[in-house]
């Protein structure tokens, strides 16, 4: 799987033997976080002087899927990750028995649907509309087309909905499963596509200016969908993380946030 080593300017890199060694006083200065491309691992690039000021090292590295990010994290080869929200982060621990937990919510991305073969809904009439496969991400897709009354969900699904769900689809809508850093790739392939955030995003996308529908702020899927650093349980209240949190947390980010993403991302 591609990985990319994000450069922080006035990060030190760090010595073979600071990698490799174990419990020392330099670890504890030295936070290794795995992260998305964008937004995440750029928001932590913001964050990088904050800590330094305060005597930390941050090695970010970028990963390109949804799996070893937890992975590692879970190893104890990294300190923490950024790139996922809570109900997809509870999904993994039980499907892939891992203990990681919320260590500190830091911003949200509104969902999106974005245009493919098609560029108006006028034209939803028997379209063909992609969405990310993995329960969590499936669901919020589906609550978004159906906030917008175009297809309804049994009672009670929420945010375990899956297409088994759907008991009314007017406008003869096929959805298209497929992992999500796959959906925007195929947007050439199908009519619309529904993106995550940060995928819309290193597609070039923005909410304001390219999407046809988004989350509103009021919808289930906003109160639930907060981006976290996750950690391994036990390490959610070691001194680094917190500082690590805290420096997300910043007026500083919050800033940088609401002036680069344009609505695309928004600070909890």
């Amino acid at each position: 799987m591609k990985k990319r080593i994000l450069a922080l300017i006035g990060v030190a890199t760090l010595s073979a033997g600071l990698l490799t060694g174990c419990g020392s006083s330099k670890d504890d200065k030295v936070i290794k976080i795995a992260a998305s491309a964008t937004p995440h691992a750029e928001i932590l690039e913001q964050v990088a002087p904050i800590l330094k000021e305060q005597g930390y090292t941050l090695e970010v590295q970028i990963f390109d899927d949804y799996i070893q990010p937890n992975e590692v994290v879970e190893s104890g080869d990294f300190d923490a990750n950024y790139f996922q929200h809570i109900p997809y982060l509870n999904e993994f621990n039980a499907e892939h028995g891992t203990h990681l937990v919320n260590a500190g919510g830091i911003h949200y991305e509104p969902f999106g649907l974005y245009p493919g073969q098609e560029s108006s809904l006028d034209n939803i009439e028997g379209a063909t509309i992609a969405v990310p496969n993995d329960t969590t991400n499936e669901a919020r897709a589906l609550l978004l087309l159906q906030d917008n009354g175009y297809i309804t969900l049994k009672d009670g699904v929420g945010l375990t909905a899956t297409v088994n769900d759907i008991i009314d689809n007017p406008y003869n809508i096929e959805i298209i499963e497929l992992e999500a850093a796959q959906v925007p790739r195929t947007l050439p392939d199908v009519s619309f596509g529904i993106l995550n955030g940060n995928y819309a995003m290193q597609a070039g996308y923005t909410v304001a200016n390219d999407s046809l529908l988004y989350e509103s702020a009021d919808s289930e899927a906003a109160s639930t969908y907060v981006n976290v650093i996750a950690v391994k349980e036990g390490s959610e209240n070691a001194a680094k993380i917190k500082a690590l949190v805290e420096a997300l947390k910043s007026d500083a980010i919050k800033n940088y946030i609401n002036a680069t993403y344009d609505g695309a991302v928004i600070p909890y």
